[in-house]
This record gives C-alpha cells, sequence and structure tokens, in this order.
C-alpha cells in the first residue's frame, strides 16, 4: 500500500495551493481519509478528515473556513484546497486512511500514512 502525497510549495501568505493524495494498492472509496501536518519541532496534528463516502468532514481549527477536503473515488484520490495560507501553514502534510470509515481526528485511528508533502509559506 502506498500513498503519494504531492501538490505542496513555496508560496506566499494569502496564496493558495492543492495537495493530492493518490493511492496504489488500496481502494480509497471504503476507507476515510485525514490530512495531517507536522511543523519542525512540533507535534504531528490534525488538520481536515473526510468519511468513506464523501458526505461527512472535520475539521480542526486551523483549517476552519480555509481548507477544503474532497475525495474522487473513482480516481482513488483525496484533494485538500488552502486557501488563504498564513506562514504558520508551514509544515509537512500528510495524508493516511482511517479504517473506520470516518475520517476522524483521532490520529490513534490512521493506519497507513503517505511521505508527506512540505508546504512552505512566506510573509
Amino acid at each position: 500500500v502506498q500513498l503519494q502525497a504531492s501538490g505542496g510549495g513555496l508560496v506566499q501568505a494569502g496564496g493558495s495551493l492543492r495537495l493530492s493524495c493518490a493511492a496504489s494498492g488500496r481502494t480509497l472509496s471504503t476507507y476515510g481519509m485525514g490530512w495531517f501536518r507536522q511543523a519542525p519541532g512540533n507535534t504531528r496534528e490534525f488538520v481536515v478528515g473526510i468519511s468513506r463516502s464523501g458526505g461527512v468532514t472535520y475539521y480542526g481549527d486551523s483549517a476552519k473556513g480555509r481548507f477544503t477536503i474532497s475525495r474522487d473515488n473513482a480516481k482513488n484520490t483525496v484533494y485538500l484546497q488552502l486557501n488563504s495560507l498564513k506562514p504558520e501553514d508551514t509544515a509537512v502534510y500528510y495524508c493516511a486512511t482511517d479504517p473506520y470509515g470516518l475520517g476522524s481526528p483521532n490520529i490513534n485511528k490512521y493506519d497507513y500514512w503517505g511521505q508527506g508533502t512540505l508546504v512552505t509559506v512566506s510573509s
């Protein structure tokens, strides 16, 4: 099972990025999905999650009103749209699968993780 996160990069404050998480060896439609991030010196934190059907989403405080998660099960891909980026959003962003199907904020519910994609926001 491999999760490939991509789409990170350097962007100015106020800008946008769209991250993608593509899977091989696993059908994502049977899993909830989550995005987490980890800044240097910090623990990994929940950003946003989505249920297997896409009908339920959970947003961490840092994501509310600025980030949007979506999924295209036909493409076996999950997306994270990042808008109005701030320097404090700088981190490695990881996608992960939730076998319970919820996209839970609980990091311990996730089993497989992508390698991460770096987002750097300059002021």
